[in-house]
């Protein structure tokens, strides 16, 4: 069963930044479209954002837009979620998904993924 692999998450305070990294060693990720998602303590699992396989599309949750940005390189076969301006409300495990589906709207349907991964840990406090 193939796994993705999170990274990059940690401790950070208030208005900080950080780089998570999604990998997909032993298949590609080319094929798929890649979703983030977050949960946060005592609360369901929440999407956060989606990148269409090709790149081209990108969508976010109203609580993160113009804070963070998705990113591709099928390159390196890594997905990236660059996370600025950091609040406490942003805390949890973040989780990275594949997937091939498009559903009630979007190319990243929770229940339509392929593949997960993890998780990575974001703490957001002072």
């Amino acid at each position: 069963q193939w796994q993705l692999v999170e990274s990059g998450g940690g401790l950070v305070q208030p208005g900080g930044s950080l780089r998570l990294s999604c990998a997909a060693p032993g298949f590609t990720l080319d094929y798929y479209h890649i979703g983030w998602f977050r949960q946060a303590p005592g609360k369901e699992r929440e999407g956060v954002s989606c990148i269409h396989r090709s790149g081209g599309r990108t969508n976010y949750a109203d609580s993160v837009k113009g804070r963070f940005t998705i990113s591709r390189d099928n390159a390196k076969n890594t997905v990236y979620l660059q996370m600025n301006s950091l609040k406490p409300e942003d805390t949890g495990v973040y989780y990275c998904a594949a997937g091939r589906a498009y559903s009630s709207g979007t190319y990243c349907p929770y229940n339509g993924m392929d593949y997960w991964g993890k998780g990575t840990l974001v703490t957001v406090s002072s």
